[in-house]
C-alpha cells in the first residue's frame, strides 16, 4: 500500500512539473479580467430578471 501511495505522489509530481502547461502571468491576468467581466455581466442580467419578475408579480397581485 505504501508503494502505491509513493508511486502516486511521484507520478503526480512528475506530471505537474513536466507535463502541465502553466499559463504565463499575463495570460493569467487576462483570464482573470475576462472572468471578472463575465461575472459582472451575468450578475447584472440576473439582477434585471429579478427586478422584472418582482415588478410583474407585484402588478399581478395588486390586481386581486
Amino acid at each position: 500500500m505504501a508503494k502505491f501511495i509513493f508511486n502516486y505522489i511521484r507520478d503526480s509530481y512528475e506530471e505537474l512539473v513536466h507535463k502541465v502547461s502553466w499559463p504565463s502571468w499575463s495570460e493569467l491576468q487576462n483570464s482573470a479580467v475576462v472572468v471578472s467581466i463575465a461575472s459582472l455581466i451575468i450578475a447584472f442580467v440576473i439582477y434585471l430578471m429579478d427586478i422584472s419578475f418582482q415588478t410583474m408579480l407585484e402588478t399581478f397581485y395588486s390586481l386581486f
